[in-house]
């Protein structure tokens, strides 16, 4: 069973960065593809960006592209997510999940693994 936990949220401002980690703890890590969503209370869950297991292919939704961007540190079980430039549309819980599949689809019902989320609130 794969447990992933994520860490990094917190309070910015409009701008600003924050990075996101998902640790991953379990057989085959590196046999999994991680994505993070978003979910704001007020929206449906959002599809924010995605790794290959091999960390050759990358994918991010459009509202984040150009903004935000993922690394994977096999060593370390972890995948982080950079954010830059902040806007408070960013703001959510952001989940991490993960599947046993080699490519980054955007589709959240393919990921069997998820997380419990971090709180990014991006303050005006």
């Amino acid at each position: 069973q794969v447990q992933l936990v994520e860490s990094g949220g917190g309070l910015v401002q409009a701008g600003g960065s924050l990075r996101l980690s998902c640790a991953a703890s379990g057989p085959a890590y590196s046999a999994l593809t991680v994505a993070w969503f978003r979910q704001d209370p007020e929206k449906e869950s959002e599809f924010v960006c995605a790794i290959s297991w091999s960390g050759d292919a990358t994918k991010y939704a459009d509202s984040v592209k150009d903004r935000f961007s993922l690394s994977r540190d096999s060593a370390r079980n972890t995948v982080t997510l950079q954010m830059n430039k902040v806007k408070p549309e960013d703001t959510a819980l952001y989940y991490c999940a993960a599947r046993t599949m080699p490519d980054a689809t955007t589709d959240r019902g393919s990921y069997h693994f998820w997380g419990r989320g971090t709180q990014v609130t991006v303050s005006t």
